[in-house]
């Protein structure tokens, strides 16, 4: 009789004795085997899959070692436990740790309740490094998560990996929303939605910067700017600059600035050429963190709720859901506005 709680597929990459790992742990998971039950025999499972006595022997051995299954002697394999920490096996790819990026971490780690392992890794927006973390740690794992970040090939180094076990994190595009569940930010919805719930304040300037140097920032919110400028261009004057190096800011002007650096810069500038932040000029920075709400007595962000997007992301992983979910952002209204 078939196994209904082993499978073992010829066209993935990863090694047969781990597929028959997760297997199990993924069917443990779906409550299609209880504590107590009897587990097929490696003679069962080696000739229902066509596998070596060996390869059947290492994953019995690596489960029995987990606490998961125990043997008795002249009678098989049974389940002994649903409640092992390594029932999930987590790879966590970030792009960078930042912050922001330590709330989602923190909330990611605290909602998975000790029900996982986690090791944590960063490709720091570079291609090389993303596709070698991923090729080596493949078949290690029974979930990868990944922050994906603007690598419009990502779909091309994730496809190895079996597709129910892939999580995309922050950024997505077609290719991954076709093939893998994601927690995600629309960016360009986000920029626009914030700029428009923010008009009453934005009204006293008269031009609004955009600060884009490109590099890791998402395209998105570029074109959320360029959206609102479009959409409101008989109000204000709108210009898109790639730095504050040289640049000389002047009253009545607002300053959109993903980079914390640049947010520095303008702080100082503005404090050098005594203008008042606030009022002379105005200041959105994005990302929300604890430091700017104290930082010039409150700095305006465009942010995601990141402890949110650590206990979506939590749950979805414990409870393998399929979905795509758009995580909120918001304004954020403080003084530097």
């Amino acid at each position: 009789m078939p196994s209904k709680i082993f499978n073992v597929t010829t066209d993935s990459g990863i090694p047969k004795y781990k597929q028959l790992i997760n297997s199990l742990l993924q069917s443990i998971d779906k409550g299609l085997v209880n504590v107590g039950d009897r587990i097929p025999s490696i003679n069962a499972i080696c000739k229902e899959f066509g596998l070596s006595r060996d390869t059947v022997l290492v994953a019995y051995n690596e489960l029995k070692i987990r606490g998961v299954i125990s043997s008795v002697p002249g009678k098989g394999y049974y389940l002994a436990s649903t409640s092992t920490r390594f029932k999930k096996n987590i790879f966590l790819l970030f792009e960078e740790f930042n912050v922001f990026k330590e709330i989602l971490y923190n909330s990611f780690i605290e909602n998975l309740n000790d029900k996982a392992n986690v090791d944590i890794y960063f490709h720091h927006f570079n291609r090389k490094v993303f596709k070698e973390l991923i090729d080596n740690n493949n078949g290690k794992y029974t979930s990868y998560i990944v922050m994906p970040a603007k690598f419009n090939d990502a779909y091309n180094v994730l496809q190895q990996l079996p597709e129910n076990e892939v999580y995309i994190l922050d950024q997505t595009n077609a290719a991954l929303k076709k093939h893998y569940p994601a927690i995600y930010q629309n960016f360009e919805k986000d920029v626009f939605n914030a700029l428009e719930s923010g008009l009453n304040l934005l009204e006293k300037y008269k031009k609004i910067y955009f600060v884009y140097p490109g590099g890791k920032e998402p395209i998105g919110q570029l074109k959320g700017f360029k959206k609102f400028s479009t959409h409101y261009q008989d109000k204000w004057e709108f210009e898109v600059i790639e730095t504050l190096e040289s640049h000389e800011i002047t009253k009545g002007e607002v300053y959109i600035v993903p980079s914390d650096n640049d947010l520095v810069t303008l702080v100082k500038e503005a404090k050098s050429e005594k203008l008042k932040i606030g009022s002379d000029i105005g200041i959105i920075s994005y990302n929300d963190t604890p430091l700017k709400e104290v930082v010039a007595d409150g700095i305006t962000t465009i942010s995601t709720d990141f402890k949110e997007m650590g206990r979506l992301l939590a749950d979805m992983v414990i409870n393998s859901k399929n979905e795509l979910i758009e995580n909120q952002s918001k304004l954020i209204k403080r003084n530097s506005l």
